[in-house]
């Protein structure tokens, strides 16, 4: 029997792996908004899912319902979130428009950056924030310091 491969075809070393109260609302979310693809879902027990996995832009993003018992919280009950998951999207304009129009509320504005991505950040109907870009410029280190040091940064 050959050996299995450590990381299977098609996934990143990374994977975000989200808790959402509501996990098949999400994922019809990400559908709508994020033009996600659903890849599978195992249902569980009082008919929560056990776990889910979406492809959104190439990437595969696993989904779960909240179960408090396991410790499993989303960041509703969680009263916000430190984690912001960064996307890398064709047309920026398009894709926060798709997702406004599906539920998603602008927590950033969408501008033009000083380091050169058209950017955007999200927050989706779970609580769960994202950062969306577009890269429309490249821009050395030493303009991306004087840019910075303008803003008082």
């Amino acid at each position: 029997m050959p050996k299995a491969k450590a990381i299977p075809d098609g996934m990143h070393s990374v994977t975000p792996h989200l808790v959402c109260a509501g996990a098949a609302d999400a994922i019809e979310f990400y559908k709508k908004a994020f033009n996600a693809v659903e890849e599978g879902c195992l249902p569980g027990p009082q008919g929560r899912i056990m776990h889910a996995m979406v492809r959104i832009e190439g990437s595969a993003v696993m989904l779960v319902d909240e179960m408090p018992e396991w410790g499993a919280f989303g960041p509703k009950s969680l009263k916000g979130s430190p984690v912001t998951i960064h996307l890398y999207v064709e047309n920026v304009d398009a894709f926060v428009k798709r997702a406004v129009d599906a539920g998603a509320k602008v927590t950033m504005p969408l501008d033009d950056m000083f380091w050169g991505d058209r950017y955007c950040k999200l927050e989706d109907p779970f609580g769960h924030h994202w950062s969306v870009a577009t890269h429309i410029r490249d821009v050395t280190p030493e303009e991306m310091m004087q840019a910075m040091q303008k803003m008082g940064g």
